[in-house]
């Protein structure tokens, strides 16, 4: 999510800024608390380990090969080497090609993300943005996660006007336990729903045959 969101109206063209009215939302907190949301993310996250054990396997492949080479190397003749050599790049090349199809940029989990959460998320901020229309707020900062804004007063939180807007009946997400004003106002990061896409898979190391 976006770590600050400014909605800027048509007030800004007609109010002088002294007269500009701000609020905050705490994304995190609206998020956590639609069922939709949480659906979406459940199965981003199945695709998720789906994708990590299938990647594992890959990678158990090619250490079992790489591992057989370097007990056996010394008994094979130079043509069995380069083969084995071969096969054993071969195996590499499909791992980090692997890889990057599902969670390089642009890759299957951004799809999954797009095809799966990005409607929720836009049905938020539109929300945020009707909210902030009809109040007739110039700025709507988001509190989840942002070290931007230092403080804002509980009472300019509007996390519950956007989920009565969304329809669902505000309340502490059952989950998580995020309250949309915690801290007291200060600019705690936000727990959120856990995602399990954003500790995706870093590129395997690779040992070089000798």
């Amino acid at each position: 999510m976006r770590k600050l969101i400014i909605i800027a109206t048509l007030i800004l063209l007609a109010v002088p800024a002294r007269a500009q009215k701000y609020a905050s939302v705490n994304t995190a907190y609206i998020l956590s608390n639609l069922p939709e949301y949480n659906q979406a993310l459940n199965k981003v996250n199945k695709y998720v380990d789906e994708w990590r054990s299938e990647l594992e396997a890959k990678q158990a492949e090619v250490d079992e090969l790489r591992q057989r080479y370097e007990q056996e190397s010394y008994l094979l003749p130079e043509n069995l080497k380069q083969r084995r050599q071969d096969e054993i790049r071969t195996k590499e090349s499909e791992l980090r090609n692997l890889q990057q199809q599902r969670f390089a940029p642009g890759g299957d989990l951004d799809q999954k993300r797009a095809e799966l959460m990005k409607p929720v998320q836009d049905r938020v901020y539109n929300a945020i943005e009707r909210v902030a229309r009809e109040k007739n707020y110039a700025f709507v900062f988001d509190r989840a996660g942002s070290a931007t804004v230092l403080y804002v007063a509980d009472k300019y939180d509007i996390s519950n006007q956007v989920l009565e807007m969304l329809g669902v009946k505000p309340g502490t997400a059952p989950e998580t336990g995020i309250n949309p004003n915690a801290g007291g106002g200060k600019q705690n990061a936000a727990p959120k729903p856990q995602d399990k896409s954003r500790q995706a898979p870093s590129a395997s190391s690779r040992k070089e045959i000798m």
